[in-house]
């Protein structure tokens, strides 16, 4: 099974070793396993595992084919565009950006590959024309790769902060300030290994949001992200004591979830907009709300009432 990986500009002048493991996101150990039988080329070559990489170097891997288990379960997902360079989906909440330990339900990349739409090889095994995330329980518009090129210009566009990231969420409570900005880092959850928290030693994370609409036990809210990190909006709206309705992995009231008929965390990604890696033209793209929350939102204005 070949796999490609490009250089990015942090790994410039690193051992090839170390940037096989940072790029696949496994051990150096296993990394330089795989150079010293001859399965890893730089640039077409073959090499040892103290050569030096560049940024724009392309690292190939012959892994090992996997063991084949149980076929993932895939669905259909619902294209919003796609031309020979990029596919954007509307993803339902239940679907995973891609696979992972634990999780055995149905995959982006892996639902995208069975509907017969092939995506790049660049990127780790498990995330091939994976550029960014959804969580899980989120729904709405995400990006898949499907030209090596195209890959390397939307990495570069989300790591440089340059994609328009819009979500609509419902918390509880009325924020005060009803628009606001919170910058607090986020790290792993020191209990908790599937949870994150602001935590001093996290990694910078900023979110900023607005008010669309008060009511008695909600809010909704149009919120921007300037970072994007793992859970980043659920953990923030917790940190402020209004979790997102519905997301009891952060401490949203069941109660009020159960009343609002919502078995998820009420978050979508309403807008994205990037760069189009060719054209250099600006595209966008919008999704309405999935029909579970649409249907939480009216029964919360009802509340109001």
């Amino acid at each position: 099974m070949i796999r490609n990986w490009p250089v990015p500009e942090e790994l410039n002048d690193e051992r090839i070793d170390v940037a096989l493991a940072r790029l696949s996101e496994g051990s150096r150990a296993a990394s330089a396993s795989l150079i010293d039988d001859g399965r890893v080329q730089l640039n077409g070559k073959v090499v040892s595992k103290s050569a030096k990489v560049v940024f724009g170097d392309v690292v190939e891997v012959d892994l090992p084919n996997p063991d084949l288990g149980e076929p993932e379960p895939t669905v259909e997902l619902p294209i919003v565009f796609q031309d020979d360079d990029f596919v954007v989906i509307d993803k339902p909440a239940g679907v995973a950006a891609h696979p992972s330990a634990g999780w055995s339900g149905p995959t982006v990349n892996g639902s995208l590959q069975a509907m017969g739409i092939v995506l790049t090889n660049y990127g780790p095994p498990e995330r091939q024309g994976i550029v960014h995330r959804l969580d899980v329980g989120t729904s709405g518009l995400m990006v898949v790769t499907k030209s090596n090129a195209a890959y390397i210009s939307l990495k570069d566009q989300f790591r440089n902060r340059e994609v328009t990231k819009l979500y609509h969420t419902l918390v509880q409570g009325r924020l005060d300030p009803l628009s606001g900005t919170i910058d607090a880092p986020i790290d792993r959850h020191p209990t908790s290994s599937y949870r994150f928290a602001v935590m001093q030693s996290g990694r910078a994370s900023i979110t900023h949001y607005d008010t669309l609409e008060a009511l008695s036990y909600a809010s909704l809210l149009e919120v921007h992200l300037e970072t994007g990190r793992t859970h980043q909006i659920r953990v923030h709206m917790s940190a402020l004591r209004h979790p997102c309705c519905g997301d009891l992995t952060y401490g949203a009231d069941p109660k009020l979830a159960a009343r609002l008929k919502l078995d998820r965390q009420w978050l979508h990604a309403v807008r994205l907009g990037f760069t189009h890696p060719f054209s250099g033209n600006h595209v966008e793209f919008e999704s309405p709300y999935a029909p579970e929350l649409q249907v939480a939102l009216d029964l919360a204005r009802d509340l109001s009432n």
